[in-house]
């Protein structure tokens, strides 16, 4: 995923409109027509997703239409409002602004375009794709999609993640699951159904995966299993419910098209998945396995348990907790560490030695982070996550490029802690009366 923070530092402007108007051979993309467009597209497309107010942004436009100038009718070249259009941006993994991607012979499978920002340099960049393209075809491994029913051969419409309900089954898997289910009741002769079928398909397998199954896409044929089609007072198709532990059924009314879908499953999953764990870095591979895995590490160094006790130091990770709470749709890891047990990784993030506690957010993928500057409070921290969201603020890169060395710890036990013992002197071999008094 591309991450884009301090690099890219994006103004705020006044003015808030589109970069891109029907004049342009740019092709306005949005949730409404970006699957006919591009998914179904035999074409291959490159996709800027940016933000209006992003200075960036506003410095490729030019650029980005003199290249779909030159290429079109070749290559096509589209562009996203994705801070309108929030849910499309977040199905490619949108963090930063501006983003550009290349859809090629397989559309679900989006290549990230990380070269240069001119128009010679996209150019280059699609015909290179393009060349790429054809020869698959030549060697019969690529074929486009034509209608999107193709996407069967190319993984995106087998329906093997859809789970088939039944009136015999519905309430063993559905009503007693801690998972979330998103149920599409069908009839076989309806056609908008049929319509719904390959992007419902696609949709189950992508969910599956981000979700870690977490979210679960099912079909019921509402004409063979007509106890649950009265139970759920289904008097059209298709319609979706979608099922939590614990609550009544709820109406989905979203988009029928698979990033739609997705969007909503991908909510429902962050809306109920636990905060993330918050760990203490005792080792090196607890702070490689957290920051390679997730987009964004947020790590801090709180101070050492003499200055603060148990009780001081359970405050500070408390507001860490309810951070990782409030934040957990980001799907970031949270570390922490005592000041001085990894101090080579405190030289690297710019802490080292004074001002404790402190807070850095790292790009492992880039090894750039970024300090926090205001206070270790629920209000400072999420001012500084906030900026952080949506790609504003100062970064640095990690010093040394890389991750120093960590050194394996003790986790902290919880308790207080305590002055090393002195060792006892004994002073009883030591003769007092040969002491000259006037020295004492």
């Amino acid at each position: 995923l591309l991450f884009v923070v301090g690099t890219v530092s994006c103004t705020l402007f006044l003015a808030v409109n589109g970069l891109y108007s029907a004049s342009d051979d740019v092709i306005e993309l949005t949730p409404t027509n970006f699957n006919k467009e591009v998914i179904q597209s035999e074409s291959l497309w490159l996709v800027e997703f940016y933000a209006p107010w992003c200075g960036h942004c506003q410095r490729l436009t030019p650029e980005w239409k003199k290249a779909a100038t030159a290429l079109k009718g070749v290559v096509k070249v589209g562009a996203v409002d994705a801070d309108k259009h929030q849910s499309l941006g977040g199905q490619y993994g949108v963090r930063g602004f501006p983003t550009i991607k290349i859809f090629g012979a397989n559309k679900h499978k989006a290549e990230d375009y990380q070269g240069g920002r001119t128009s010679d340099a996209i150019v280059e960049a699609a015909l290179s794709a393009l060349r790429s393209l054809v020869k698959e075809r030549l060697s019969g491994r690529g074929g486009g999609y034509s209608s999107g029913k193709q996407s069967r051969e190319s993984g995106g419409g087998d329906k093997k993640d859809v789970i088939e309900l039944t009136d015999d089954s519905f309430d063993k898997n559905v009503i007693n699951s801690d998972d979330v289910w998103m149920v599409e009741f069908y009839a076989p002769w309806c056609g908008h159904c049929k319509n719904l079928e390959p992007e419902w398909a696609a949709a189950a397998t992508e969910v599956k995966e981000q979700t870690k199954g977490k979210v679960k896409l099912a079909a019921v044929d509402a004409t063979v299993n007509q106890m649950l089609a009265s139970r759920y007072g289904i008097r059209g198709f298709p319609t979706i419910k979608i099922f939590q532990k614990g609550e009544d059924p709820v109406d989905y009314d979203g988009g029928r098209t698979r990033s739609d879908i997705i969007a909503r499953a991908l909510d429902l999953f962050s809306d109920n998945a636990p905060p993330p764990e918050l760990l203490e870095i005792i080792s090196e591979d607890v702070l490689k396995s957290t920051c390679d895995a997730h987009q964004l590490c947020i790590i801090s160094v709180l101070p050492h348990i003499l200055d603060t006790g148990a009780s001081g130091r359970n405050s500070y990770l408390d507001v860490m907790l309810k951070m990782a709470e409030k934040y957990k749709k980001k799907m970031w890891g949270w570390l922490w560490t005592e000041a001085g047990a990894q101090s080579d990784l405190e030289s690297s993030l710019g802490i080292g030695g004074f001002g404790y506690p402190a807070m850095a957010a790292v790009n492992a993928r880039k090894m750039k982070f970024a300090l926090l500057k205001g206070s270790f409070s629920e209000q400072g921290i999420n001012e500084f996550l906030r900026e952080l969201s949506v790609g504003r603020g100062s970064t640095a890169p990690v010093g040394g490029g890389a991750f120093p060395k960590i050194n394996s710890v003790e986790p902290w036990d919880g308790k207080d802690g305590e002055l090393p013992v002195e060792d006892d002197i004994d002073l009883s071999d030591v003769d007092l009366d040969d002491w000259d008094k006037d020295e004492l």
